[in-house]
């Protein structure tokens, strides 16, 4: 699996989460990013799973999943598809 995103850390501070992925540190408000997180107990909070591809952040104890693309504003452009193009010939 290619690893999308390398997450060093998360951590949260008062009212605040705060991340540290592809060697930048981010900080945003918990009350923006997710209600649940924001509602939620340090324990809560601190029992989470980066995943391996590094796509996201899950928190099994509050069924809530953060994608590290759309904290960061990340938007892909879909795939090119190549479709076989058809050369008409004009008659003389």
């Amino acid at each position: 699996m290619e690893k999308i995103h390398d997450v060093e850390y998360i951590r949260f501070s008062h009212d605040s989460f705060i991340l540290k992925v592809d060697g930048q540190e981010y900080r945003f408000l918990l009350s923006e990013i997710s209600r649940k997180l924001s509602n939620a107990s340090e324990a809560e909070r601190n029992h989470y799973r980066i995943m391996v591809s590094g796509y996201g952040i899950h928190w099994p104890l509050l069924d809530e999943d953060l994608s590290i693309d759309g904290l960061l504003g990340i938007i892909h452009a879909p795939p090119v598809h190549l479709t076989k193009r058809v050369r008409y010939s004009q008659a003389a």
